[in-house]
C-alpha cells in the first residue's frame, strides 16, 4: 500500500492498542526467551534460540507496518457523514434477488476488513460496485464467481460507538 490509508476511528485506536502492546509487553517478553534460550549453551543447533530468533523479526516488522501504517492513516468518522449515497463507512443493507435474502455490510479501510462482523474493504469487489450508489439502485458485483446483483435497500452512517459490534443483520 502507498499513499494515505483511509480507515475509521476505532481503526486507528486498534492499531494504536497493538503497537502498544507488541511495544511494551512482546517485547519484553521475548528478550526474555532470548536470554533463557541463549543460557542453554550452543547457539548454533539451539532450536529454542533460533525460534525466539524468528518470533523477535516477527514482532518487529510487525511493529514497523503499524508505525507506517499508522503514520499513513487517514481517519474519517463516520459519525460526521450522512447522505444517500453509499461512502466509505456507510454501513448498507442490500437485497439478494436471486435469494430474495438481505444482507448487512460496512464499508472500512483494508486493514479493518473482517467478514465475520460483515465489515468489507473499500477497495473489494461488492465495496467498489456499491460506492456512489444510492437506496433502490442494483449493483453488479463481478467477482470471480460470477457477476451477481444486489438491490439497495437502506445506506445508514453508524455511531463510532458501534465500531466493536457487527451491523445488524
Amino acid at each position: 500500500m502507498s499513499g494515505n490509508i483511509p480507515m475509521t476511528p476505532s481503526g486507528l485506536r486498534k492499531l494504536k492498542e497493538e503497537l502498544k502492546q507488541l511495544q511494551t509487553v512482546e517485547r519484553g517478553k521475548i528478550s526474555r526467551e532470548i536470554e533463557v534460550a541463549r543460557a542453554h549453551g550452543d547457539l548454533r543447533e539451539n532450536a529454542e534460540y533460533h525460534a525466539a530468533k524468528e518470533k523477535q523479526g516477527h514482532i518487529e516488522g510487525r511493529i514497523l507496518d503499524l508505525n507506517d501504517w499508522i503514520a499513513r492513516a487517514e481517519v474519517i468518522d463516520t459519525s460526521k457523514l450522512k447522505g444517500d449515497v453509499v461512502v466509505f463507512g456507510a454501513t448498507v443493507v442490500l437485497l439478494d434477488p436471486d435469494t430474495d435474502k438481505t444482507v448487512t455490510y460496512r464499508i472500512v479501510g483494508e486493514l479493518e476488513a473482517d467478514i465475520k462482523k460483515r465489515w468489507l474493504a473499500v477497495t473489494s469487489p461488492v465495496a467498489r460496485a456499491l460506492i456512489g450508489k444510492r437506496v433502490g439502485d442494483v449493483a453488479l458485483v463481478r467477482s470471480p464467481g460470477g457477476e451477481r446483483e444486489f438491490e439497495i435497500q437502506d445506506i445508514r452512517f453508524e455511531d463510532p460507538q458501534d465500531d466493536e459490534s457487527a451491523p445488524a443483520p
